[in-house]
């Protein structure tokens, strides 16, 4: 699949491009939750798009305290917006960390995702509903780019979701 794997590329490209958006022009907490959430996406499309990259114990190592740092500073961000009364972004955290969740559960328990399938879809979807909302209320409140970049990682985690499932289903046949 050529065509969807340079569409993941530009869509990570332009994650990158709003995180340093961020970091150049916003709040240090939105600095922190961008580049954290980029690290982890980054990371997470490594375990899950090129899991034989990862076979060696050393850059397991790497990958998993690197998804320990971000994951604090994900946390931290989190609660700054909280502290700062950012609700949006606030609420907007918490979701995406209860995505985090969902995902990490599809990708390590294979077996019981596949039998409660269509409960993790619902949860996922109520949970990407909720995020959808946010976009438009940023939308609504002026705040384009916030809108947009919510848009864009969405369109991100979808493509994520599109790996797990593909683990789930196992190795295509030759």
């Amino acid at each position: 699949m050529p065509g969807y794997r340079r569409f993941k590329a530009a869509i990570f490209a332009l994650l990158a491009v709003n995180a340093a958006a961020f970091v150049l022009f916003g709040r240090p907490t939105e600095a922190v939750d961008s580049i954290a959430w980029f690290t982890l996406l980054v990371l997470f499309e490594l375990e899950t798009a090129q899991p034989q990259r990862l076979r060696g114990k050393r850059v397991a190592v790497l990958v998993h305290a690197g998804r320990l740092v971000a994951g604090v500073a994900v946390a931290i961000a989190a609660a700054g917006f909280f502290y700062e009364r950012e609700w949006l972004d606030a609420i907007n955290a918490a979701l995406w960390i209860a995505v985090v969740v969902v995902l990490e559960i599809e990708v390590r328990f294979l077996d019981t995702v596949g039998r409660h399938r269509r409960v993790f879809a619902a949860v996922l979807g109520a949970l990407y509903s909720g995020i959808a909302a946010l976009a438009l209320a940023w939308a609504w409140r002026g705040e384009w780019f916030d809108a947009y970049d919510a848009a864009l990682w969405l369109v991100a985690f979808v493509a994520i979701e599109i790996n797990v499932l593909q683990i789930a289903r196992g190795p295509e046949p030759a």
